[in-house]
């Protein structure tokens, strides 16, 4: 599904990726840990194509097409998800109106009927229910006002209705209390753990990863991938820190 070779990344001209790659097939899912600057969230970004993250190396396939070729809007409609670590807020728009512009966008560019008034909201609905969020708040301006929990309960709502066949959550743990760290976790098993998604999942922390047990862990490091294992390396550094990578 996604294969990334040598890719190399600055911002403002400052080297970040220094030769990354990393093959994601469907149906797994794949954390990324690592150091503060070891070029985790650049990562995320540069896949996504956030602007001034500047691909200057190496290559990037999604579903068989060159990703860092296609404009931000179109990766998205190629099925690309991207979950921020802090979430923006949107004021005067509404989150129904967010989320319906956004699907139906990506529906017509597939070539797919967009849904009607009353179809999306009976999904929006379904998907606020299922992570336990008050279908009101969805009336509100995008994530104005929300909690941080709030917040990534919402991003879990847009990626449901969404429904990409890549995530690629950038610390979605981040500012979470117990409860809703695990209707997150509890989320995005429901939505993508499927036999044609896939997940690559970054994070500082094992504990989001007793919720969603990844199939293999990459730490990333100076801009590279320099080691990776199963689940069990996620319990190493939990339990070693990142001095481990120096030994």
């Amino acid at each position: 599904m996604l294969k990334i070779t040598d890719l190399r990344a600055e911002i403002d001209g400052k080297e970040i990726l220094k030769g990354l790659s990393l093959e994601v097939n469907a149906g797994e899912i794949h954390a990324i840990m690592g150091p503060n600057g070891a070029g985790k969230s650049t990562l995320g970004y540069t896949l996504g194509g956030r602007p001034n993250y500047e691909p200057t190396g190496g290559s990037v396939t999604f579903d068989g097409q060159d990703l860092l070729e296609l404009a931000p809007h179109e990766r998205a409609a190629a099925g690309l998800f991207l979950g921020f670590q802090y979430p923006v807020e949107i004021p005067g728009i509404s989150n129904l109106h967010f989320l319906r512009e956004a699907l139906n966008s990506q529906r017509r560019a597939r070539d797919e009927a967009p849904l009607s008034g009353g179809e999306f909201l009976k999904l929006a609905r379904a998907q606020a229910d299922a992570l336990g969020m008050d279908v009101e708040m969805l009336k509100r301006p995008v994530n104005v006002g929300f909690s941080g929990g709030e917040k990534k309960r919402n991003e879990m709502v847009q990626m449901g209705i969404i429904g990409p066949k890549l995530a690629i959550l950038d610390e979605t743990d981040s500012g979470l209390d117990i409860d809703a760290l695990k209707a997150v976790g509890e989320g995005i098993n429901r939505i993508m753990r499927a036999p044609d998604k896939a997940v690559l999942l970054i994070t500082h922390y094992q504990r989001l990863l007793d919720y969603v047990q990844p199939d293999f862990v990459h730490v990333l490091a100076d801009g590279r991938i320099v080691r990776s294992g199963g689940p069990e390396l996620a319990h190493e550094l939990e339990r070693e820190g990142y001095g481990i990578l120096a030994a």
